[in-house]
């Protein structure tokens, strides 16, 4: 059996980190305020603040939310504020932005609460491809939080990855 195929990739010590795996379930929501607001540009807070308090914000249980405006208008901050109070029981995690930033801020808090000792002195592989929507931030943060850590950082799949990081 001199021919024999030896799989050195699954006889590796190369740990593969696959930001996939930490993807939490929850609805993205985009929340558009622009139907708030007078003629979808001034914002009237009697009117404001009366809709807040009569909206359903129960479905938005379990959800993460953007809160944005996609006109021109220039929406005072307490108004987005306003909005989180009346979300807080129901969202798992508010923000004011895209649904981009949404996906940023999520991943922050899953790479900051995980704890990376379990990588001390071994060599990493970060999976590059994902089914799920990974930000490109999340790469970087995941990156950061394991190089104290790593004896090595790699970039893709292991029978193809880039290498970014070694320890001196």
């Amino acid at each position: 059996m001199a021919d024999e195929i030896i799989n050195r990739v699954a006889n590796s010590k190369l740990i593969t980190v696959n930001l996939e795996d930490y993807y939490p379930q929850g609805n993205r929501v985009l929340f558009d305020i622009k139907d708030w607001l007078f003629e979808g540009f001034v914002l009237r807070e009697k009117d404001f603040r009366a809709h807040a308090l009569e909206f359903n914000w129960e479905q938005y249980q379990g959800a993460y939310i953007a809160l944005t405006c996609s006109t021109d208008a220039i929406v005072p901050g307490w108004a987005y504020m306003l909005l989180s109070i009346h979300l807080e029981p129901f969202a798992k995690k508010i923000i004011i932005g895209n649904l981009d930033n949404l996906e940023t801020a999520i991943y922050q808090d899953v790479i900051n609460a995980l704890d990376v000792s379990e990588f001390k002195d071994k060599p990493i592989i970060i999976k590059g491809c994902s089914k799920k929507p990974v930000p490109q931030n999340a790469y970087i943060m995941l990156a950061n939080k394991l190089q104290p850590f790593a004896k090595s950082i790699m970039y893709g799949e292991a029978c193809s990855s880039v290498p970014l990081y070694k320890k001196k």
